[in-house]
């Protein structure tokens, strides 16, 4: 990922405008250039605020799409802000749909399991199982015993869930 203010301050100036046509086309433009810090924090801050779900749909579509190994961490990043649980949501399955290696961000999965919504830990659950194949023996049972100490109040579909991502990492 590049660092280009330049190319940042362009893009958030198009998503600001408010034109679905101006807005789809930036969109659709970032696939032809090279991936560069801050554009994954402007798409999540727009998914967050519009109600288009034309525009959603572009930003999930992109996200779910990066395939650059950097972008990991700016993603991860996004996800433990404190958006909608929709925009949240998002962002996490866009992590599995990648098809990139989240296994060093399963903690940060682990936490967003207990506080997003269920969709939002079903899809923790994904990313966290898919990543169980990377982690160290060490990791897993970091994350098992994380899981283990904080399972109260949950609600019964979610402790299901929890059970069953803790049999996975085991």
């Amino acid at each position: 990922m590049i660092e280009s203010p330049k190319k940042l301050l362009e893009l958030q100036g198009k998503l600001i405008t408010g034109n679905e046509k101006i807005v789809s086309a930036a969109i659709v433009s970032l696939r032809n250039e090279d991936p560069f810090k801050g554009a994954i924090g402007l798409l999540a801050s727009l998914f967050d605020s519009t109600n288009d779900l034309i525009i959603k749909d572009l930003v999930h579509s992109f996200m779910s799409d990066i395939k650059e190994p950097g972008a990991r961490t700016e993603v991860v990043a996004e996800a433990n802000k404190s958006y909608k649980p929709e925009t949240i949501c998002m962002l996490v399955s866009t992590c599995w749909q990648s098809g990139l290696d989240y296994s060093e961000f399963a903690g940060d999965f682990a936490k967003i399991f207990f506080t997003g919504d269920y969709m939002t830990a079903l899809e923790c659950f994904t990313v966290i199982e898919e990543s169980a194949g990377n982690m160290a023996l060490s990791k897993k049972t970091e994350i098992i015993e994380f899981l283990e100490k904080n399972n109260k109040g949950l609600s019964v579909e979610k402790g299901v869930l929890l059970n069953a991502l803790i049999t996975a990492l085991n």
